[in-house]
C-alpha cells in the first residue's frame, strides 16, 4: 500500500490499495473480486494468515481493512448473475470487485441508438470515438458503507485516480446485495 494516503479512510485506502494492486498486473484482466476483512481481528484470530499477507503484529493501523482476492470469477457468467450467488461468512466485513469497462461521457447518451440489443449495443459503443477504458474498483462494507475508483487507460497513473462513493452507484448496490440476508 505504498501510495495510498494515510489520512483517508480505511474504506478508501482499501479501494485504493486494490486498485493499485490491480494496476500492477496491467490492463485487459479479468474481474477480480476481494473479501474485506477488519485487519485487527484477522491478526488476532489468524495470525498465520496474517504473517503470510505481509501484516506485522506490531503494526500500528488498528482500524484498517484488508483485501483478499477471491478465486477467479467464472466467465461466461454475467457479473450480475454471478454476483447474486454471493454468501460471506460473518468474518468479512465487506467486498470489492475491479472490472474492466468502455465508458461514454454523458455528451454520448443523446446519440445512443434505441433498441439494441445488449450485444449490438455493445458494439455501438466499442466503436465510439468518444469511448474510454476504464478500471472501477468499488468497495462497500455490510454497514451501507462504499467508495470506488475510476482509473482511465489513457491517464494511467495513481495520481490520476477518480475517488468518490457515488462514482459507480450500480455496482455498489450490486456488491452490497451479496450481504442481504
Amino acid at each position: 500500500m505504498s501510495n495510498t494516503p494515510m489520512a483517508a479512510s480505511p474504506l478508501t485506502r482499501a479501494v485504493l490499495e486494490i486498485d493499485e494492486y490491480v494496476s500492477g498486473l496491467g490492463w485487459d484482466q479479468p474481474a477480480r473480486l476481494f473479501a474485506l476483512v477488519d485487519t485487527a481481528r484477522l491478526r488476532a484470530q489468524e495470525p498465520a494468515l496474517a504473517a503470510q499477507l505481509g501484516l506485522d503484529a506490531d503494526e500500528s493501523e488498528t482500524a484498517g481493512l484488508t483485501p483478499i482476492e477471491q478465486d477467479e470469477l467464472p466467465s461466461g457468467k454475467p457479473l450480475d448473475d454471478f454476483l447474486g450467488t454471493i454468501a460471506w461468512p460473518d468474518a468479512v466485513v465487506g467486498c470489492a470487485l475491479s472490472v474492466e469497462r468502455l465508458m461514454l461521457p454523458p455528451s454520448a447518451e443523446a446519440q445512443v441508438p434505441q433498441n439494441l440489443s445488449e450485444a449490438k449495443l455493445t458494439q455501438w459503443v466499442a466503436q465510439h470515438p468518444e469511448r474510454q477504458e476504464v478500471r472501477m474498483t468499488v468497495a462497500v462494507l455490510r454497514d451501507g458503507s462504499r467508495e470506488s475508483a475510476i482509473r482511465l487507460r489513457e491517464k494511467d497513473s495513481p495520481t490520476e485516480v477518480l475517488t468518490g462513493p457515488e462514482l459507480v452507484p450500480g455496482l455498489a448496490e450490486a456488491l452490497t446485495a451479496t450481504f442481504a440476508d
